[in-house]
């Protein structure tokens, strides 16, 4: 994919950079510890951003985590079907 290709979520609506979308959906492997598995559980249904899109056309989002140390971030690269579009950001 490239800077100038559509990106739409699972009902083909088109998002871009700065949208908000719902978590829908996270693969995830089995070989990622037990902490990283329940971050990634109760990623599901959230609403984040979208950060960037990558070469394979994956959305990535982050979420921010208030620990007993600070903050912490998990950031996760979403196809089509794993999201569904809140708002859009209005074009500049």
């Amino acid at each position: 994919m490239h800077a100038t290709d559509t990106h739409t979520d699972r009902h083909g609506q088109p998002i871009a950079v700065g949208d908000e979308v719902r978590i829908i959906n996270i693969e995830i492997g089995t070989d990622i510890d037990d902490d990283e598995r329940e971050m990634f559980e109760f990623m599901r249904g959230a609403v984040c951003e979208i950060d960037y899109f990558d070469e394979e056309g994956r959305a990535w989002v982050t979420m921010w985590w208030n620990t007993g140390e600070g903050n912490a971030t998990t950031s996760v690269g979403l196809a089509s079907r794993d999201l569904e579009r809140v708002s859009r950001t209005p074009a500049t």
